[in-house]
């Protein structure tokens, strides 16, 4: 009975005691950790002297100002890592570097400065990568740029996947258009074509979409000499019509069926075409 008295009483100095020895080791430790830090920085150990200055941080509670010497490990390693292609360390570090206003007001400019621009130029290098054609790399880029938790649609790279995916969808229209000979129709989605590597990817199918136009405007062109069917819309009116609507920005199909209906005549698709035909009396 005597011997389990005493038991809690053991253990409870032993914790005590533990907790004790672990509070001044890291107290002594804390001590050690600025000339440890300064010696890194002296000999340019980079990793080292951020190591330290990670470790004296996590020790100091009461949020006293982080040395210098972190402060000029932070900042080089920084440089290191952005001409070294490692985008995401560099911000890292150079937000910290910011956040931590350690150095005179001129230094803190620079250090903001520097940041902007590094932000700036990982957007343009983006921008680039995605007007190329290459979205997988642009999504890449932006990465280190964009915190996670933030609204969906509200991140730069939401609205290049929107951008990429609308014209991919319009894409696939417009091949569906030209392979049921609906030219005015691939017209009108060739012109909705906002992207420079999806216009480029599209030029073969523009291409035959503007000759079979041409074409339709000869034929035309041709009955109104004499050949034009007694049932058809006079072309040149027609054009005439077409051309006004365009010129107030409408688009090519829906002037094409407005300058029609403008001369009382129904859209009828016959083979290949789509003709403009007089109503029946």
């Amino acid at each position: 009975m005597e011997l389990r008295r005493h038991l809690p009483r053991f253990w409870l100095i032993a914790t005590l005691g533990g907790v004790a020895a672990l509070c001044g080791y890291a107290y002594w430790w804390e001590q050690q950790l600025p000339g440890r830090l300064r010696e890194a920085a002296s000999r340019e150990d980079l990793e080292a002297c951020l190591r330290y200055g990670e470790q004296l941080a996590a020790l100091r509670w009461l949020d006293r100002e982080a040395p210098s010497e972190q402060a000029v490990c932070r900042r080089r390693q920084a440089e290191l890592a952005w001409k070294g292609g490692d985008s995401s360390q560099a911000l890292t570090l150079q937000s910290q570097l910011v956040n931590s206003n350690v150095g005179s007001e001129e230094q803190r400019r620079k250090d903001q400065s520097r940041l902007l621009v590094w932000r700036q130029t990982l957007r343009e290098r983006a921008l680039d990568q995605f007007r190329a054609g290459d979205l997988r790399l642009a999504l890449i880029t932006l990465q280190p740029l964009e915190q996670k938790g933030q609204r969906p649609g509200t991140q730069l790279s939401d609205s290049l996947r929107e951008t990429w995916n609308r014209n991919q969808v319009d894409h696939e229209r417009l091949r569906e258009k030209v392979q049921r000979q609906q030219w005015w129709e691939a017209l009108s989605v060739l012109n909705q074509l906002d992207h420079p590597w999806w216009q480029d990817h599209a030029l073969p199918l523009r291409r035959q979409v503007e000759e079979a136009i041409q074409n339709l405007r000869d034929r035309q062109e041709h009955h109104s000499h004499g050949a034009l069917p007694a049932h058809t819309v006079d072309p040149e009116r027609l054009n005439t019509a077409v051309e006004e609507r365009l010129s107030s920005g409408m688009d090519p199909w829906s002037a094409f069926v407005a300058g029609c209906a403008d001369l009382g005549g129904v859209l009828v698709e016959e083979g290949p075409e789509s003709l403009c035909k007089a109503k029946r009396r």
